[in-house]
């Protein structure tokens, strides 16, 4: 009934490239806070926090994603993996999660973000994989659990 499908892979794969350097970048700045290799990786090489509330909100992000999000990512794929309603109703929370956190963080980080790069590179990569991901993932799981399959 909840077989995976070439669309489920999809959706997988589109998830695990969008998310794994997140999650790597995350775990570095959990590891080493004050460390440079976050710093570069997150806000740019060679730059420094804007303030206080900016390291804390980028710190206190990658805790609750370590908490949170990842495992309920990763469980979710293992569910849905194994044929398993409860992957559905996980990996639809983590699209959910992917969703919530990306609205917040287009209204407190897009004005530096967004002129740093490319509207390309915004778009995709940077922000906008993660609202598509989080929507795809979301939708679909949404429908599997009501028997919709594609």
């Amino acid at each position: 009934m909840f077989t995976p499908t070439i669309t489920t892979w999809i959706i997988i794969v589109f998830g695990v490239i969008t998310c794994a350097p997140l999650f790597f970048t995350q775990l570095i700045m959990l590891l080493q806070p004050e460390g440079q290799k976050a710093k570069d990786i997150l806000i740019g090489k060679g730059e420094e926090w804007r303030d206080k509330t900016h390291f804390n909100s980028a710190y206190a992000l990658a805790l609750a994603d370590w908490l949170f999000f990842v495992p309920v990512f990763v469980l979710g794929i293992i569910g849905v993996l194994s044929s398993e309603s409860w992957g559905y109703v996980l990996f639809a929370v983590a699209g959910a999660i992917s969703i919530y956190i990306n609205i917040f963080l287009w209204f407190f980080e897009r004005e530096y973000v967004y002129s740093a790069v490319s509207p390309l590179a915004y778009y995709t990569y940077v922000w906008g994989n993660f609202i598509y991901w989080g929507a795809a993932t979301l939708v679909y799981s949404l429908l599997r659990l009501n028997d919709i399959t594609f």
